[in-house]
């Protein structure tokens, strides 16, 4: 296809001839016989966004799951009424995702059996690394005896006795899509090969509009009760001598800080990740800096959840919390995301946060951490494989572009209100605003 008449960030209107990859960038290009053409009218084209840390099976789960996070529930009444009313899902579940202890206090399944119905039900910590189940979904995955129901997500010794929710990734694909998402890198630590297969497959067959690629079997979560630096270090040094990267989810400072000295102590390789990195100690800057790691985080969990760190997080700490400036002035390679769906699926929001630092409630935190709007932008034009590394719109680039409607003197604006005119992927129309 041919898109005729685009603006590109830094001024300069050109058309651009697609195929699979970019093949032409000129001023002015003449349509061959039966080409598709996209006039942009003078509105700006940049490198379709990839999210690069998200989970696409609980975020289609998601859909159709119950939300008991603070801004859905308010206490333990609340909490039980809203699951007396929820409906079991196909499988005889009712699944609720979200819940903070700010709803209710902790969660155990004693607690969980008192304003639960006697259906299975299982829900998630915000953070997602967390089941609690109830009596019932413990009798259903064969753990009658567990002695308080908290369950970790990356442990298959439960979580495969239960039935994979399929639906919701075509909805799903289609919103990100409207948001000019054109690819995204799953962050689940359990994927199989199978998952891995069947995500090509729905893309090839349409289903899936996005590219996919997996972390897995890259991708370690810790624990801040089970950290043990001799098999961390075992891990990543197996992981290497495979000849592949790895990806280690840091939500702690405490867990950063092993991890620092595990990949002191290993060795890092091209391609090594730091997940998160929600809470870095001024004294790890040139630590990340020197192991050579990308960083990927997501400051939209500044607006999402900061009035509540605010009320949990000692001030002194508030620093530390979602770096993004600091980081890059100590030469940390930093690529963004959503953590979708245990954050908001929509990047724009993640940029505004990264520009802004505002809480919900207005509050800013982290000042000294925000970032100019062209800058949060091109933090989600990284390569699946290479975050830090920018797409551009340039012959031999990939032909996924996003088409907004904002001039670039203009992008603050554009990111305040992410309107997506277009959005291309392969070289073929995604998304177009009004169809």
């Amino acid at each position: 296809m041919l898109i005729q008449r685009a603006k590109l960030l830094g001024g300069s209107t050109v058309d651009i001839r697609l195929h699979q990859q970019i093949v032409e960038v000129a001023p002015q290009l003449t349509p061959t016989t039966g080409e598709p053409v996209l006039d942009a009218a003078h509105r700006t084209v940049i490198p379709g966004l990839h999210d690069h840390h998200v989970h696409l099976h609980s975020a289609a789960a998601a859909l159709s799951s119950v939300r008991v996070g603070p801004r859905e529930v308010a206490g333990h009444d609340d909490l039980a009424a809203v699951l007396a009313g929820a409906t079991p899902g196909e499988d005889g579940w009712i699944r609720a995702i979200g819940y903070h202890e700010a709803v209710a206090g902790p969660l155990d399944r004693t607690a969980l059996d008192g304003v639960s119905p006697a259906t299975p039900v299982r829900v998630q910590h915000r953070s997602g690394v967390l089941w609690t189940l109830n009596t019932a979904g413990l009798v259903r995955v064969g753990l009658a005896d567990h002695p308080d129901g908290r369950l970790r997500s990356a442990d298959s010794s439960w979580s495969s006795a239960l039935q994979r929710r399929e639906t919701g990734l075509a909805e799903l694909s289609r919103r990100l899509a409207s948001l000019g998402v054109t690819g995204v890198t799953d962050a689940t630590p359990n994927l199989t090969i199978d998952d891995v297969v069947k995500f090509a497959e729905a893309h090839q067959h349409g289903e899936l509009l996005q590219r996919v690629h997996c972390l897995a079997p890259g991708k370690r979560i810790l624990h801040d009760d089970a950290l043990d630096l001799d098999d961390l270090e075992a891990w990543i040094g197996a992981r290497h001598g495979a000849g592949g990267p790895v990806a280690v989810h840091c939500v702690t400072a405490a867990q950063l800080v092993v991890t620092i000295a595990a990949l002191r102590s290993v060795g890092t390789m091209p391609g090594d990740r730091i997940e998160h990195a929600a809470v870095v100690p001024e004294d790890c800057l040139t630590d990340l800096a020197e192991l050579g790691v990308t960083v990927v985080t997501q400051p939209n969990f500044v607006c999402e959840r900061g009035d509540q760190y605010l009320a949990d997080v000692d001030v002194d700490e508030h620093p530390q919390l979602w770096r993004l400036a600091s980081l890059q002035a100590a030469n940390v390679g930093v690529a963004l995301s959503t953590d979708m769906p245990f954050g908001d699926a929509d990047p724009w929001a993640a940029m505004r946060a990264a520009v802004h630092r505002r809480t919900a409630s207005g509050t800013v935190l982290g000042s000294g951490e925000a970032v100019a709007a062209r800058t949060a932008l091109e933090l989600f034009f990284g390569s699946a494989e290479q975050p830090t590394r920018q797409r551009t719109i340039a012959p031999g680039q990939p032909a996924d572009l996003c088409l907004i409607a904002a001039d670039e003197p203009d992008l603050l604006a554009a990111l305040e209100a992410g309107q997506i005119a277009a959005t291309i992927v392969d070289g073929k129309v995604a998304y177009e605003a009004g169809r």
